[in-house]
């Protein structure tokens, strides 16, 4: 990627929709005005566009790998997260306290429950109304949380529970005083 960039480069990435561009047009004409040859002219108007496209384009990239990175750094922070409750659950601690954090706890394991919808005759409901162009799964769902929606409804659809098991993790809980000097001097040394 080159350091420096045109004038007209630089002029083209302070418009915004909301800015006025008559000094934008001024310098254009300015351009077109010189005594440099045509194909000078068009040579820098076109390098200024290309220039800006490839720090777009290198934009893009710098902005899809940082976010594969937040992920990969997210997934590994859960990892490490559910580690680290693991290996304290099997020393029998659930909680340590510090003195640059407040504590890390254990939270315990959970099982997640989730309602899944199945439609066992469509036809019988987009003839109560519940369509839109097919039938609408949200007003059926929404139907199915009421007492009169359910005894309407509840002979054409079955509602599965699927459970998912979310793993201990630690949590770091901060103290409330965040300017514990001592605990960082002492994070100092031990480095």
């Amino acid at each position: 990627m080159k350091t420096t960039n045109y004038r007209l480069q630089t002029e083209i990435e302070h418009l915004s929709p909301s800015s006025q561009t008559q000094w934008f047009e001024n310098y254009m004409r300015e351009i077109l005005e010189s005594d440099k040859p045509y194909h000078v002219k068009a040579d820098y108007i076109g390098m200024s566009l290309q220039e800006l496209q490839n720090k777009m384009d290198y934009l893009g990239a710098d902005i899809k790998e940082m976010q594969d990175l937040k992920k990969r750094l997210g997934e590994a922070k859960s990892i490490a997260q559910e580690t680290i409750a693991s290996v304290l659950a099997e020393y029998g601690i659930d909680r340590i306290d510090g003195t640059a954090i407040s504590s890390i706890t254990i939270t315990p394991s959970k099982v997640k429950t989730k309602d899944t919808l199945t439609i066992t005759d469509y036809h019988a409901l987009i003839a109560l109304g519940y369509t839109k162009v097919t039938v609408d799964e949200e007003a059926v769902k929404e139907a199915m949380s009421t007492l009169e929606g359910m005894n309407e409804i509840d002979k054409y659809v079955e509602v599965n529970v699927t459970k998912e098991k979310v793993p201990a993790r630690i949590k770091i809980n901060a103290k409330r005083n965040s300017a514990n000097n001592e605990a960082i001097e002492l994070l100092k040394e031990a480095a």
